[in-house]
C-alpha cells in the first residue's frame, strides 16, 4: 500500500491528521540535527578552541539542559498544539505581540540555518563531483538540491519521514562503526579512560568556546512540536519524541566524541584538533576502518545535509502555514494540498524567499562557505536561543494562569532551570560570535541586535493589528485550539 493511501480523509485547511508516528518525528528532528555534520564538521572546532578532552562532557551539559527545558516544554504541548509550535508556546504564555515577535525569530532562524545548509551541501557536492566528470560552481548543486527539496515538500509528511529516516541511519551507522572499531582495538597510545567526563576536564579552560559549538549542534530538536497537528495521538507522541530524539542525540554525540577522545589521547586531542580540523576524524576512520570508510563518510556527509535541508525546509512550510492560516501574511500561505494534505503554497513561497537569498550572496560574490554557511549559522545559533529562552518565559507564565496536575518540577523549577542555562548559552554565544562566524565584520556583530529588532518589529506588528483588525487580533492562537 502507499503512503498516500493510508492517508485519512483531511479537514480542509487543516493538514493531514494521523500523518506521522513516533519515528517519523524523531527522524526529522535528527535529521534536522545533523548527526554526521555536527560530529565531523563542528566537534573538531569545539576540540581545537575549546575545552579539549572534555567536549563530550559537555555535549552531556548541553543534554541535560534541553531535557530540563524538555520537561515544560512536553507539558505545555498537552494544553496547545498545532503546526504553529514556538509561535503557538509564547502567544499562550506571554502574549499576542511576544508570539507574533518570537515567530518573526523563528522564521529567521530556521531560514538562515537553511540558507547555510544549502551554501555547505553546494560546497561538498561540488568537492564530491569534480573529480568524476561535471566541474561545476556550487551554487548549481545548491539550486537542484532547492528543486528536488521543494517537490518533497510538497508530498505528504510521511514520505519526507522515510526519506529522513533512512538518510538518519546510514549516516549514523558509519560513525558507529568507527566509534565502536576504536573501542573493539583499545583505543590508542593513552588506552581506554573516562577522563572526559570528569569535571576537571569539562569545566577546564575553554568550556565557554565549546559550548558555542555544542549548543548549535542541538537545533532542530524542538521541532517535535511542529507536527502537532499531524501527529498520531499527539498528546503522548509529542513528549516521547521529544525525550527520545533530545537523548538519542545526547547520547550519540557525546559517545563518538568520547570515542574519538580515546583514539588520539586526552593529553594531544587539542593539539591535534587545532593541526587538522578538516581531516579530524578522517584519519581515525582510514587508521581504523580503511580508506573506503572516508569514502563512504563523505558521500553519507552529502546525504546528512539533504537530510538537514529537508528537515528545516519541512519546518519552515509549517511556520509559514500557521501564520497564513491565522491571517497575519497571505492566506493563501495556509493552504493545504488536496492530495497530501501539505503546506504546498507554503513550501513554494519559502523555497522561492531561500531562492533570492542565495541569488544575492552569489551577485555579492560571497564566499559559500567562510561567508554564507559561516554567518548564516552564527544567526541561527542566535536566534533559536533567543526564541528558546522566550518559551521558557511562556512555558512558566503559561502554567502560573492555567490550572493542571502537573506539579511543580514540571511547571516551574525545570523551566527556570532551563532559562538559567540557556540565558548563559546565549551569552557566550555572542561573547564568541567571532570565533563562531570566524569573522570580525561589523555585521556579524550586529547581529544579536538584529535579532531583537526582528522579534520588536513583530510584536509591533502584532499591537498594530490589534488597533486597526480587532477581530482578527481576537483570534490569534486560537486558531489552533
Amino acid at each position: 500500500m502507499s503512503v498516500e493511501a493510508s492517508i485519512p480523509v483531511n479537514l480542509p485547511g487543516r493538514l493531514a491528521k494521523n500523518s506521522v508516528g513516533l519515528a517519523h518525528i524523531v527522524f526529522f528532528v535528527v535529521a534536522a540535527a545533523a548527526p554526521l555534520t555536527a560530529v565531523v564538521g563542528a566537534s573538531p572546532a569545539a576540540f581545537a578552541f575549546g575545552n579539549g578532552a572534555g567536549v563530550p562532557g559537555a555535549f552531556v551539559l548541553a543534554g541535560v539542559l534541553y531535557l530540563l527545558f524538555s520537561v515544560g516544554f512536553t507539558a505545555m504541548s498537552r494544553h496547545v498544539g498545532g503546526a504553529g509550535a514556538f509561535y503557538t508556546y509564547i502567544t499562550h504564555g506571554i502574549g499576542k505581540p511576544a508570539g507574533v515577535g518570537g515567530a518573526m525569530i523563528a522564521l529567521l532562524t530556521y531560514s538562515t540555518v537553511q540558507i547555510a545548509v544549502y551554501a555547505l551541501f553546494g560546497v561538498f557536492m561540488a568537492g564530491a563531483i569534480a573529480p568524476l566528470g561535471p566541474d561545476l560552481p556550487w551554487w548549481v548543486w545548491s539550486f537542484v538540491t532547492l528543486v528536488v527539496v521543494m517537490v518533497c515538500g510538497q508530498r505528504n509528511i510521511a514520505f519526507s519521514g522515510a526519506i529522513l529516516g533512512i538518510c538518519m541511519i546510514a549516516e549514523i551507522a558509519i560513525l558507529l562503526l568507527l566509534d565502536l572499531g576504536i573501542l573493539f582495538t583499545g583505543g590508542g597510545p593513552e588506552g581506554m579512560g573516562l577522563s572526559s567526563f570528569a569535571p576537571t576536564s569539562v569545566f577546564a579552560p575553554g568550556i565557554g568556546v565549546a559550548l558555542v559549538f555544542v549548543i548549535g549542534s542541538f537545533i532542530g530538536f524542538e521541532a517535535t512540536a511542529i507536527f502537532g497537528e499531524e501527529a498520531e495521538n499527539p498528546e503522548k507522541t509529542i513528549p516521547r519524541a521529544t525525550y527520545v530524539a533530545v537523548l538519542l542525540i545526547t547520547l550519540f554525540y557525546a559517545f563518538s566524541t568520547w570515542a574519538i577522545v580515546q583514539f588520539y589521547g586526552p593529553t594531544k586531542v587539542q593539539a591535534t584538533a587545532a593541526a587538522s580540523l578538516e581531516s579530524f576524524y578522517f584519519v581515525a576512520s582510514d587508521t581504523v576502518l580503511g580508506a573506503w570508510a572516508s569514502q563512504v563518510m563523505n558521500v553519507l556527509l552529502i546525504t546528512s545535509l539533504f537530510a538537514c535541508i529537508l528537515s528545516f525546509h519541512n519546518t519552515l512550510n509549517r511556520y509559514f502555514f500557521a501564520l497564513g492560516r491565522e491571517g497575519l501574511v497571505f492566506k493563501v500561505l495556509g493552504k493545504v494540498h488536496e492530495k497530501h494534505g501539505s503546506p504546498y503554497i507554503a513550501g513554494f513561497v519559502q523555497s522561492a524567499i531561500a531562492a533570492a537569498i542565495l541569488i544575492l550572496f552569489l551577485l555579492a560574490g560571497a564566499d559559500p562557505y567562510t561567508v554564507v554557511f559561516s554567518w548564516m549559522s552564527a544567526l541561527a545559533v542566535i536566534g533559536i536561543l533567543a526564541v528558546q529562552v522566550l518559551v521558557s518565559v511562556a512555558i512558566i507564565m503559561f502554567f502560573r494562569k492555567t490550572k493542571t496536575k502537573h506539579g511543580l518540577w514540571t511547571t516551574m523549577v525545570a523551566p527556570a532551570l532551563a532559562l538559567v542555562g540557556l540565558l548563559g548559552s546565549l551569552w557566550l554565544v555572542i561573547s564568541n560570535l567571532s570565533l563562531l562566524s570566524g569573522s570580525e565584520s561589523l555585521i556579524v556583530a550586529a547581529f544579536p541586535h538584529a535579532v531583537i529588532i526582528v522579534g520588536l518589529l513583530g510584536a509591533a506588528f502584532a499591537i498594530q493589528i490589534k488597533k486597526s483588525r480587532p477581530e482578527l487580533y481576537a483570534s490569534l492562537g486560537k486558531v489552533f485550539e
